[in-house]
């Protein structure tokens, strides 16, 4: 796998993006032939309601699969971050870090990183802002 650096950190996974076009294609194609068939009166109107709940149902599986296992990693990087910064310093995390901003520091080597964490508070520097202060790199290869 190829070294991560603040440039080529982000992962974009097509097959979400796929997904999510075809949920929206759906839904839309749905509304077209609910529209259809509301207008004409032609063949009801049962077919294209179902078609549109289960557009809907996917949407909302497929919205809600991604965020909980987004939130189930975050919950664990805020753990593992709070146990590196133990490791390193005997105390825990400041509490007035962010989520986001405990996430970008995850990329900090451990030279860095608590140094990098405090100066995030007094600041309150925005993630992207600490992803660019690190100097040594420190890549996350099982984000999902």
């Amino acid at each position: 796998m190829k070294e991560q650096n603040y440039k080529n950190h982000i992962r974009l996974v097509p097959g979400h993006l796929a997904a999510y076009l075809f949920i929206v294609l759906l839904i839309i194609g749905s509304f077209i032939k609910f529209y259809r068939s509301w207008v004409t009166g032609f063949g009801g109107l049962l077919t294209p309601v179902l078609f549109l709940l289960v557009a809907l149902t996917l949407l909302f599986v497929t919205w809600y699969c991604r965020i909980f296992a987004l939130q189930a990693q975050d919950r664990a990087i805020r753990a593992e971050e709070n146990l590196r910064y133990f490791a390193i310093t005997g105390n825990l995390l400041d509490s007035k870090l962010k989520m986001k901003q405990i996430i970008a520091l995850r990329f900090a080597g451990n030279n860095e990183f608590a140094d990098l964490a405090h100066k995030a508070v007094q600041e309150n520097l925005s993630s992207n802002q600490i992803k660019q202060a690190i100097q040594h790199w420190r890549g996350d290869y099982h984000r999902v």
